[in-house]
């Protein structure tokens, strides 16, 4: 996906006027035969297996910051998706480097790529969040504490890679050996029935709620990335005071996480009108097709204007850093 984002924001800051330079965290500055067969491929259906994301995993993230390419370039627009790209790491090598990147710093991204201390500050700040446990952990406490079906996921990944809903006490080892193949920690966290809402923010302000209706029961992978799994709906159809608090919980759980730039907030509506915070995406999807800027297009902000507009965001803010 992260691809897909690259290919599209690509475009849409040339035609605007910028001068771009494409990169890949594996391969360096790309050539325009290598930007056009990488940016022009598709996502499949499933994540990529263990063994491709081993080879990117390999890949010398420093080389970004070496490139002859990068000496002059005002801004850098990350156009990553978990792993070392949105936790954290290679924001911490850009401060060094001093080179100006859309999106949160290091400390915000390594907050909310770690979905157990994240949960903790959402509750610290008065946002709810689902009841959560982390593995190791048996049956009995599972269903005592949190009850069936509930959700086992890796505590820092992206996508929902990894994740399985777990209907039944003799499922939930399985699930728990799954999420252990993507990440050292695991959760298992409540499952909230319910509408699921997406709340976009941009700056210090909450873009309009959306909300999707996924073909599946939880808006997995394969309904995040491919054509027609999901209907994905901005403004949501909601009352005013709904509406409203998912955009005061947003904000506050934006600010909660040190995050700068943007973000998306991710929450259930349950039955009973109860808003439920699951995560925070620090580098939401960036096609015109994904939830972040249909947010804004909701908003009056098309997609050239949005990719502009965050790069100029992100040289302000960084601007603003060093006169600290």
């Amino acid at each position: 996906m992260s691809i897909a984002s690259g290919a599209q924001v690509v475009r849409a800051l040339r035609e605007v006027g910028h001068a771009v330079v494409a990169v890949d965290t594996s391969r360096g500055v790309l050539n325009a035969e290598q930007e056009e067969k990488l940016l022009t491929a598709g996502v499949a259906p499933a994540p990529p297996p263990e063994q491709s994301l081993d080879v990117l995993r390999s890949g010398d993230t420093t080389a970004i910051a070496r490139a002859p390419e990068m000496k002059d370039v005002d801004v850098l627009f990350l156009a990553l998706h978990g792993g070392t790209g949105e936790g954290g790491t290679l924001q911490a090598l850009l401060d060094l480097v001093g080179v100006p990147y859309t999106g949160s710093g290091m400390l915000g991204s390594a907050l909310a790529m770690d979905k157990d201390v994240s949960k903790r500050l959402f509750r610290a700040a008065g946002v709810p969040t689902p009841d959560w446990l982390m593995a190791p952990v048996g049956e009995a406490e599972v269903e005592h504490q949190l009850g069936w079906p509930t959700i086992v996921k890796p505590s820092k990944q992206g996508s929902t890679v990894g994740l399985t809903v777990v209907g039944e006490a003799s499922a939930l080892q399985p699930a728990i050996v799954e999420a252990y193949r993507h990440d050292d920690e695991v959760m298992i966290e409540r499952f909230v029935p319910g509408r699921e809402l997406t709340v976009p923010v941009l700056g210090d302000e909450a873009l309009p709620v959306g909300e999707i209706i996924a073909q599946h029961e939880i808006f997995d992978y394969e309904c995040k990335y491919q054509p027609g799994m999901a209907e994905e709906i901005f403004p949501a159809d909601l009352p005013a005071g709904v509406a409203g608090l998912a955009q005061q919980f947003a904000l506050a759980a934006h600010r909660a996480l040190k995050l700068r730039g943007y973000s998306r907030v991710d929450f259930r509506l349950d039955a009973g009108g109860g808003l439920w915070c699951l995560e925070v995406n620090t580098l939401p999807g960036m096609t015109a097709g994904s939830l972040f800027p249909k947010g804004a297009a909701a908003a009056g902000i098309p997609f050239q204007e949005l990719v502009d507009r965050l790069c100029r965001l992100a040289i302000e803010e960084h601007a603003t850093r060093r006169r600290v």
